[in-house]
């Protein structure tokens, strides 16, 4: 049984490195591989074949603050930002590029590994329904019969909601600080497309 439940981690380990590696890749089959949390629109004075032809024969575009690639039989492009201090959400654009008029609409999702979103999702849901259990279950069980059990319900019923809050806000500053990366990527990658 122990076997099993090694052999069980190190599968799962696996799952979320490969899961990891094949989001960070910046290969064709990559491109739009992710769990799309956010999506932003853009104008770019310039035609599609034009934005694209500043790729080069490479298909690949280094930037300051990245890396952009474009897919070679489709207008899509793939950006990513340098890969300094990693979060555990690391974010990277798919770009859509469409032809509008004279110019360019860029249509950019952002994304962040599946095994991520699934993690962090599975996290909050054990937090949240094990605190509802456990005030429920304390309650059932004459939790309000003294002062003294009162205090102590409170107080666990305190730390579990204190533990959500927590978590909340790793999240919330994970992605304010991936989005910050992303956006200068994206900003770059727009100062270079623009540029004659």
């Amino acid at each position: 049984m122990m076997l099993a439940g090694w052999f069980g981690g190190f599968l799962f380990l696996m799952l979320v490195l490969g899961d990891w590696l094949h989001f960070s890749s910046l290969r064709a089959s990559a491109v739009r591989y992710g769990c799309r949390i956010a999506r932003k629109e853009d104008r770019l004075p310039l035609s599609v074949a034009t934005a694209l032809a500043r790729f080069g024969d490479t298909g690949l575009l280094q930037l300051p603050n990245g890396a952009a690639r474009r897919l070679p039989d489709e207008p899509h492009l793939a950006l990513r930002p340098q890969r300094r201090l990693r979060t555990a959400w690391p974010m990277k654009g798919s770009i859509e590029l469409e032809a509008d008029g004279e110019g360019t609409k860029l249509v950019c999702h952002k994304l962040i590994p599946w095994s991520s979103a699934i993690l962090t999702l599975v996290w909050f849901l054990t937090v949240g329904i094990g605190t509802v259990t456990f005030a429920v279950l304390y309650l059932a069980d004459g939790g309000l019969a003294s002062l003294t059990s009162i205090m102590m319900g409170l107080g666990i019923l305190g730390i579990g909601l204190m533990v959500v809050a927590f978590g909340l806000i790793t999240v919330a500053f994970a992605y304010r600080l991936e989005d910050q990366r992303l956006t200068q990527a994206y900003q770059d990658l727009r100062a270079s497309l623009e540029q004659t």
